[in-house]
């Protein structure tokens, strides 16, 4: 049985929830930036904790007014911007749940969503209006930002009401209730549909704290998000943090590598959470002296800290953990490309089959690889439940409370861990198991080679065969697929070598500009099957 936070329970958000905290730091530092929107084209626009809660209530008030009660779905369905932050802090003001999308989402995708979620309402901006219109049907009204991030909208648009006009008094606040939901993320599909992570204003809360806290974040810390906020890195390790700690967060429309410097010194940032893509496009350009002391990614201190003269802290997380269950230490030295040690807030175990009770499995050691499980308290410190699907909550979890991560991580000599695959891309050739990671690491080290994915194609002789696709480096020479064979036969047991090696102009991607492995693997699977060993 999961352990799942109750009202008889005592825990550290009792009498509190999200809007209690926002009030909190507009007494205490009403007058101190916490927002400040950045768009590519015109001046930025800064919001104070006083001047951001009093935009909020009358949010919150508009939402009201138009028919949103408390408990109610409301679809957030917007890239980085001003009013993304605002409309997810009017819903938890007013008691409703802010249910965020990828703003790369399709009509399909859109439409499974606000069905699912039962969302009673919409927020999006002019060049999402028409397609969110036509694919969420059951919404009762759609309100339309007046530009997309900053950018005026290249037609007007028809559809909807003006999000500028959800301005109201807003109506008593309820007494604060840390279990109540809060907001609705979903996770990115597989082979079945994406699952909506329900956090509870407890949730959004430890993710503030914890984060601010594993973060080392102070007051006067001034951190740079460009990540999506409809994910759980942006909102919660970088904006709920800065809440916390009292911190600003400077917010961009998106990633951009040219941008990112000036940005960074015009606003003094002195931290920023990355995804490697973004370490990667930053080496291409000169680095100036900068503020920044401390950065977050997935490895902790990678060797291009020495060119950023910056230090990176390594983390591990999940929708459904809300911060960082793996985690760097930003005060002591942390083993380079690792990511980190088990968090104090929660328990971690490693095992040879997640399948079994975490008390019966057997447990690995030092230069071990196993299946990460982690425990908490359902609502507090993991997700609540997944949205309207008991059976997907129950399977994810074993007897005893411990989530089923369906990561594999490697134990280290010193104890650190270090991330090794998602269970679905561990490939099964000819009996042997073979990580989709180990491949790639070899061919990521050929001169030419900008990404690469390796994912699993049915065979029927060996069960699975890796399968290779190259995104080539802009000036890479007409042998590069030749070189990446020949180190993979230098580097690699024959079993692991890549059967099928291609060139591709893009990839297909998903959150935080991943590459999308479901994608590729969809699209072999509608070829017909492989049938050369």
């Amino acid at each position: 049985m999961s352990l799942l936070l109750t009202p008889q329970d005592a825990h550290p958000f009792l009498g509190m929830d999200l809007p209690w905290l926002l009030e909190q730091r507009a007494a205490t530092r009403r007058d101190h930036a916490f927002i400040v929107w950045v768009p590519f084209d015109g001046p930025a626009k800064r919001y104070s904790y006083g001047e951001f809660l009093a935009r909020v209530q009358r949010i919150a008030g508009g939402l009201h007014q138009r028919g949103v009660r408390r408990g109610e779905r409301v679809l957030i369905h917007l890239d980085n911007c001003a009013e993304a932050l605002l409309a997810w802090y009017a819903c938890a003001w007013l008691g409703a749940v802010a249910v965020t999308t990828n703003a790369r989402a399709v009509g399909d995708e859109l439409a499974y969503y606000a069905e699912h979620s039962e969302a009673v309402a919409g927020i999006t901006q002019p060049r999402f209006a028409e397609l969110v219109a036509k694919s969420c049907t059951g919404l009762k009204w759609l309100a339309v930002t007046l530009d997309d991030n900053g950018v005026p909208p290249e037609h007007p648009v028809e559809r909807g009401l003006l999000f500028d006009a959800l301005d109201a008094e807003p109506p008593p606040r309820h007494a604060p209730d840390p279990l109540a939901p809060c907001s609705v993320q979903y996770t990115s599909g597989t082979t079945s549909r994406p699952k909506g992570v329900l956090w509870t204003h407890a949730n959004a809360l430890w993710g503030a704290r914890i984060n601010a806290l594993h973060e080392d974040l102070r007051p006067e810390d001034v951190h740079l998000v460009h990540l999506p906020l409809f994910h759980t890195n942006a909102q919660a390790y970088s904006v709920l943090a800065c809440l916390w700690a009292g911190a600003t967060a400077v917010v961009m429309p998106r990633f951009s590598a040219s941008r990112f410097w000036p940005v960074s010194l015009a606003h003094r940032c002195t931290w920023t959470s990355l995804v490697p893509f973004c370490v990667k496009a930053l080496m291409e350009h000169e680095v100036p002296a900068h503020h920044y002391r401390l950065w977050g990614s997935a490895i902790n201190e990678p060797p291009t800290d020495a060119h950023f003269r910056v230090k990176t802290i390594g983390w591990w997380g999940m929708t459904e953990t809300i911060t960082h269950g793996i985690v760097g230490s930003p005060h002591l030295p942390n083993r380079p490309l690792s990511i980190g040690r088990p968090a104090p807030e929660y328990g971690i175990a490693v095992v040879e089959d997640d399948a079994v009770p975490v008390r019966d499995a057997r447990h690995v050691g030092p230069g071990g690889s196993g299946q990460l499980l982690i425990r908490g308290v359902r609502g507090l410190s993991l997700f609540h439940e997944y949205l309207a699907n008991p059976r997907a909550t129950a399977d994810s979890f074993d007897a005893d409370g411990w989530f089923r991560t369906g990561d594999r991580v490697n134990i280290l000599d010193d104890g650190s861990l270090q991330f090794g695959d998602r269970t679905k891309d561990m490939l099964k050739v000819g009996g042997e198991n073979v990580a989709a990671s180990e491949i790639e690491r070899v061919v990521l080290q050929v001169a030419g080679v900008h990404e690469c994915a390796v994912v699993a194609r049915k065979h029927p002789m060996l069960d699975e065969i890796p399968v290779l696709f190259v995104l080539p480096a802009a000036h890479a020479d007409i042998d590069l697929l030749d070189r990446v064979a020949a180190a993979c036969s230098a580097q690699l047991a024959d079993f692991k070598r890549p059967r099928e090696l291609r060139l591709v102009k893009d990839f297909p991607r998903s959150t935080l500009e991943k590459i999308a492995k479901a994608e590729l693997r969809r699209m072999l699977d509608a070829e017909p099957e492989a049938t050369n060993p």
